[in-house]
C-alpha cells in the first residue's frame, strides 16, 4: 500500500492540472515499512519528451539522480515516479510499462478538462510485461 500525505499530493495535483493538457512528471519520497509505503515529499520533474507532451512524459536520468540523492539526504526513500494522464483514466500505459522501474511504485494521476479526476498507483513486474495495482491512499479519500 503506498499513502499520500497532504501537502505532497496537494503538489502532485496542482502540478498535473498546472501542466494540463500536457503530462507531468515527478518524483516521490518518503519512508518504506515492508509493503507500506508513506509519501511525505514530492519533487516536480520537468517533462523532457521532445514533441507533443500531452501524450507521453520522460525523465531526464540526471533528475531522477537528483530525486534520489534529495531522499538519500533526507533518510528517506525515493518511493517512485507519478504523471498524468491528460484526459483520460489513471490506467498504466504499454509506453509506462516500458519505462518503467520494477523496484518503484507508479502513481498516476488523471486529469480530465483541466481538473483531477482521480488516481491509480501500478507495481510493475521485474519482466516489464505486467502492472498490478497497489493499493493508493490520499487524503481526500
Amino acid at each position: 500500500m503506498i499513502t499520500v500525505e497532504r501537502q505532497p499530493w496537494r503538489e502532485m495535483v496542482n502540478h498535473a492540472q498546472a501542466t494540463y493538457p500536457n503530462e507531468c512528471c515527478g518524483a516521490m519520497i518518503g519512508t518504506i515499512d515492508g509493503d507500506n509505503k508513506t509519501v511525505i515529499h514530492a519533487i516536480a520533474l520537468d517533462n523532457a519528451a521532445e514533441g507533443p507532451q500531452a501524450a507521453y512524459y520522460q525523465l531526464r536520468p540526471e533528475d531522477l539522480l537528483r530525486a534520489d540523492r534529495e531522499a538519500r539526504e533526507r533518510k528517506m526513500d525515493l518511493i517512485g515516479i507519478y504523471h498524468s494522464h491528460p484526459d483520460c483514466d489513471a490506467y498504466f500505459s504499454v509506453t509506462d510499462l516500458k519505462n518503467s522501474c520494477p523496484w518503484y511504485s507508479f502513481v498516476v494521476l488523471s486529469i480530465k478538462n483541466g481538473r483531477f479526476d482521480h488516481a491509480n498507483s501500478w507495481l510493475p513486474n521485474a519482466e516489464q510485461t505486467h502492472a498490478e495495482k497497489e493499493e493508493l491512499q490520499w487524503p481526500e479519500s
